[in-house]
């Protein structure tokens, strides 16, 4: 049997889902993003393809985030996801059904972890894993999370940030707060309605946190144009918006990160906190990739911090490796089937 079991890790975040497979790296970086027609209930499309349709369909077509702060918010959508995923990732002639392992925010409860099992031996795997995300973040920023020393990683996604602190391949203190990505992008979207009296969607709040946010103010601004619609003549205008607008608009979000970050410290045995002091605060996740993040948490918490390679990858990475290493990693792994 052994060669023809597929493995499959699987990164299913609120804004977007990854695929692992062991050998080949990441095959798959799609918006967790489907679009299902109101009448007839049928998934019209999935990943990319649906993302490019938000905010642009007619009213019978319906585009959902079935994650919601990294949790199923739609089980049945979430199925059809993880369907249409696997089904790509291993190819349309592929009669075996795989094991998947999928990661899970720290803070989920039984309930929500086994309905990420269910989804995904619905959606055809043969048997599925669940591990937490910081552990597999760790795993795939290369921490060895095995041995007694005590490492921090901060986890920023798109709907939840989780820090946590993990020793003996197991989570120390850890917390989850609903505030990541999309909650910049929010404030973001807020502040330029309430400054510049402009609608924008969330994709374009997102561009502009990419193209021109930061964590801190800095001398050198960038700036960036934005169309969007204006709230007064309901006109398409646009307008420019510089680095430090974006810093101010974006600052309570990033507030309630950095506490969450002081709190799980706060919880550290002081031996553990010791090793973190050396090794310095790792961090993960899409979000982490925003300017300057990095020096905003120092000077929060005077510890440095570093930015893990492949930020992005680093949980769907992980979930490769502990797929490999089951045996290695099995004290970290929750529910087979």
């Amino acid at each position: 049997m052994g060669i023809f079991v597929k493995k499959l890790g699987i990164d299913l975040g609120t804004a977007n889902t990854l695929v692992f497979l062991p050998g080949k790296g990441v095959i798959l970086n799609e918006p967790s993003v489907v679009v299902v027609s109101q009448s007839d209930n049928r998934v019209l499309a999935v990943g990319d393809e649906a993302k490019s349709m938000i905010g642009k369909t007619p009213d019978d077509i319906i585009a959902y985030r079935p994650m919601k702060d990294g949790v199923i918010a739609d089980y049945r959508v979430t199925e059809a996801m993880l369907r249409y995923y696997i089904k790509k990732s291993l190819g349309k002639f592929n009669i075996f059904k795989p094991e998947v392992m999928i990661s899970v925010p720290a803070g989920v409860t039984s309930t929500e972890r086994r309905a990420v099992i269910e989804a995904a031996i619905k959606a055809g795997a043969k048997s599925a894993y669940v591990v937490k995300e910081p552990i597999l973040a760790a795993i795939g920023a290369g921490i060895p999370i095995h041995e007694p020393q005590g490492c921090m990683i901060v986890d920023i996604g798109g709907g939840t940030t989780d820090a946590a602190v993990i020793s003996l391949g197991g989570i120390v203190s850890s917390i989850s707060v609903k505030v990541a990505g999309n909650k910049i992008d929010q404030a973001i979207a807020d502040y330029i309605k309430k400054t510049f009296n402009l609608a924008i969607g969330d994709r374009t709040a997102e561009d502009i946190k990419i193209a021109i946010g930061s964590a801190v103010p800095i001398e050198e601004e960038l700036t960036h144009k934005i169309k969007g619609r204006d709230f007064l003549t309901g006109l398409p205008r646009s307008a420019d918006v510089s680095t430090n607008e974006i810093v101010k608009a974006i600052d309570g979000e990033l507030r309630e990160i950095v506490k969450a970050i002081k709190l799980v410290l706060q919880e550290t045995p002081p031996e553990l906190a010791s090793d973190i002091i050396d090794k310095g605060i790792i961090m993960t996740g899409g979000s982490s990739l925003l300017r300057n993040i990095d020096e905003l948490i120092y000077r929060s918490t005077g510890i440095k911090v570093i930015i893990a390679d492949d930020a992005l990858f680093c949980v769907a990475k992980g979930t490769g490796i502990a797929l490999e290493h089951l045996d290695v990693y099995k004290k970290s792994i929750i529910a087979k089937k």
